[in-house]
């Protein structure tokens, strides 16, 4: 948000963005959000964002335990059924080619919503920005997140690489 402040127009536009999709309105747990972000951000690459959302996962009540073995969602029994597909579709979702199917999202609905699934999307569409903008840009990682991802991410090749302790 420091870099965005360059352009109040888009730091004011996104906070508002990021505040609705991820805001008290929401009809999904803020935790299953987190993990969803945090997927999308692996899938995609940024050790920024994923240090945030893992972060934020146990802000928002995920055990850390769950946080740790999130890559490892398909076959762990830490995650729900409903988990194990939304967490696909973040991480098909979030690769380029975007690897999501017609089948992904009929299962998605058998657990889903027709209002959730908007969320679940608004949640990996922000990350896709937050992905390519801390990723591009080399953003400055903050002690907390810093920290929680030496403690908890690094055992499964997380690396802070470009993004300098702020």
């Amino acid at each position: 948000m420091l870099q965005m402040g360059e352009w109040p127009e888009l730091a004011t536009a996104f906070a508002g963005l990021a505040s609705v999709v991820l805001g008290p309105s929401s009809h999904l747990p803020a935790d299953l959000k987190q993990m969803i972000a945090l997927v999308a951000s692996q899938a995609a690459g940024c050790q920024y964002c994923m240090a945030h959302t893992a972060h934020g996962a146990e802000g928002a009540g995920v055990v850390v335990e769950k946080i740790e073995k999130v890559w490892e969602f398909e076959s762990s029994p830490l995650f729900s059924e409903a988990e194990r597909v939304v967490l696909g579709i973040a991480r098909d979702s979030a690769q380029v080619p975007n690897a999501v199917t017609d089948a992904d999202f009929e299962t998605l609905k058998q657990h889903f919503d027709t209002r959730q699934i908007v969320e679940i999307m608004a949640v990996i569409a922000t990350f896709g920005f937050l992905n390519r903008w801390n990723d591009t840009l080399a953003t400055e990682l903050e002690a907390a997140p810093l920290s929680f991802g030496k403690a908890h991410l690094s055992a499964s090749g997380w690396d802070p690489k470009k993004h300098k302790p702020r």
